[in-house]
């Protein structure tokens, strides 16, 4: 997201500087940029201060795929609550407007759908995936208590599922998963039955959302980023199997701990301030991200650590349970 970002800003004529600790990127995914008069790139983790002048802060810092930020479930926490704490800072003190991308994640496992603005969510604080959806949630506390107390020029965004070009081939997404074992003729697996629901975003489209947002003056936020076409994560492997021609076979294991069953947003408030909606469907989107992935050398890409993305709630709760019973 962070590249497409940079890409489009330098494209309508900003001076950018770019911060990253590469704990999930790497340079290759903005080689065409370095060198450019007007971009910068800064090796920096937000969860130390950062000093500088600027005019606009996009804080997207936070790994967003499961198997990243249940890798180090502590730093994401970490990075979602000093990281944006230090970017408010930095927007207080250069008086800078401020946008806090933040994820239909707040809402957890919804029992409402589509997911409006106001709803305010249905989440576990202490399961495998807390330490994200708890992080952003005190992410945007925050970003409106600096509003209300320092007057901070904020935007928050809650971004759905996005997808697209300069994914990682390895990041453990739903997208990514589907299409690198397709292309390796190997077998998808879902977990769960395949009716929880997603709704996916091209990578493009959002990005038109998150500037489209910084840039008018009738809103904060929060507003829901993503694509209100509803689809199953079924639905999803057998349109990656027919559009790569792969032989590979859809094998279920479990579902792992707190993930949702629905996830679709309400965006009439994008709509109305806005005037956005995703203009990529998901055919036309995974067809982009299939010939993406298809060029890639895979070599260049480490698979990653041990992680307990997968863990299922209730292995979780008879883990926890052993541990107090033991320390009794």
């Amino acid at each position: 997201m962070g590249s497409h970002i940079c890409r489009r800003l330098l494209a309508e004529g900003h001076e950018v500087m770019c911060l990253d600790n590469y704990f999930t990127s790497q340079r290759s995914n903005i080689a065409d940029l370095i060198g450019h008069p007007r971009f910068e790139l800064i090796r920096h983790d937000v969860t130390e201060p950062f000093f500088c002048e600027c005019d606009m802060i996009y804080n997207l810092a936070c790994p967003a795929s499961p198997v990243h930020y249940q890798f180090n479930p502590i730093k994401t926490t970490k990075v979602s609550f000093l990281g944006t704490m230090n970017m408010m800072g930095l927007a207080k003190r250069v008086k800078a407007r401020i946008l806090q991308a933040s994820t239909s994640e707040i809402y957890g496992d919804p029992e409402v759908s589509p997911q409006k603005e106001e709803y305010w969510g249905h989440v576990n604080t202490i399961g495998v995936r807390s330490c994200y959806d708890e992080g952003k949630r005190v992410a945007e506390t925050l970003a409106f208590d600096y509003m209300r107390s320092n007057n901070v020029d904020i935007r928050v965004a809650r971004i759905f599922n996005t997808y697209g070009p300069g994914m990682h081939p390895y990041d453990g997404r739903v997208v990514s998963n589907f299409i690198i074992q397709a292309l390796n003729n190997e077998d998808i697996t879902i977990y769960g039955d395949g009716s929880q629901t997603r709704s996916f975003g091209y990578v493009e489209d959002t990005v038109d959302g998150l500037i489209r947002l910084m840039n008018q003056e009738d809103t904060v936020g929060p507003i829901n980023i993503g694509n209100p076409n509803e689809f199953t994560v079924k639905e999803l492997a057998e349109m990656v199997v027919e559009l790569t021609g792969s032989r590979s076979k859809i094998i279920y294991l479990p579902l792992p701990g707190d993930d949702p069953k629905q996830r679709r947003p309400d965006i009439t408030r994008a709509k109305k301030y806005l005037d956005w909606e995703p203009k990529v469907q998901l055919r036309e989107g995974l067809k982009k991200t299939i010939d993406y992935f298809q060029a890639l050398d895979l070599r260049k890409f480490s698979k990653p650590t041990a992680h307990t993305a997968h863990a299922t709630t209730n292995a979780d709760k008879e883990t926890l349970k052993a541990k107090v019973s033991t320390s009794m």
